[in-house]
């Protein structure tokens, strides 16, 4: 893509913090974009205010106002597409969207899924894996496709189970990779470097292990 910035459209059903990470890329510089759009099926979502507060548009769109997960799916992506946005970032949007959805931003569509992908797809992540006796966790930064969670990977962050880690506490620690990996990877995709393919994701024309690229901190 050209130097000119991105436009992004970010969808979030609660306090945001994913959002906040991508505010804080775009005012360091480090994130060639516009945020156009924060929008919302939840209209007390905590983080409408703080996107309001940065200067951003932002838009509900109640998924209760709708007969179907069709309908309302129809309904956000007209909103989202009234912006122009090159890419739509789901940020902590606690629905499962529908091939309405997903076809009209396939390609330009990117979630966050805090476990290792392909295991613990869903909910309760990290519980599953303490249940599950596992040594570390994780994050992964995926396309999204009709399958739930199972997207083409494009970075995964790992991060160790310490002795006495209870869910809340290794999503503290986990929440800290998400805030490094998710600016990243949409910046890739900004530059043109990263797209979806039918062979998988590409990365500067590679592509991408079926995990995810392994996060480390001098990644660019």
């Amino acid at each position: 893509m050209s130097a000119k910035p991105a436009r992004l459209a970010i969808l979030i059903s609660g306090r945001g913090s994913n959002m906040q990470a991508f505010i804080e890329a775009v005012e360091r510089g480090t994130l060639n974009a516009d945020i156009s759009l924060v929008a919302s099926n939840n209209p007390d979502a905590a983080g409408l205010e703080l996107a309001a507060r940065a200067g951003i548009d932002t838009s509900v769109v109640n998924h209760r106002d709708y007969d179907s997960r069709e309908a309302f799916d129809a309904a956000l992506a007209a909103r989202i597409e009234r912006t122009g946005a090159d890419l739509v970032i789901l940020a902590g949007f606690m629905r499962i969207l529908t091939s309405v959805f997903i076809t009209a931003f396939s390609g330009r569509l990117l979630n966050i899924h805090p476990s290792l992908l392909p295991k613990y797809p869903g909910l309760n992540t990290h519980q599953r894996a303490l249940d599950a006796g596992d040594t570390e966790a994780g994050v992964t930064v995926h396309f999204v496709t009709e399958e739930l969670d199972g997207g083409p990977p494009i970075l995964q962050a790992r991060v160790p189970i310490e002795a006495g880690d209870t869910a809340d506490s290794l999503a503290r620690r986990v929440i800290v990779e998400e805030h490094k990996i998710y600016p990243l990877a949409a910046r890739w995709f900004i530059q043109g470097r990263l797209r979806l393919t039918d062979q998988g994701a590409l990365l500067d024309g590679e592509k991408i292990p079926a995990t995810g690229i392994p996060f480390r901190p001098d990644l660019t």
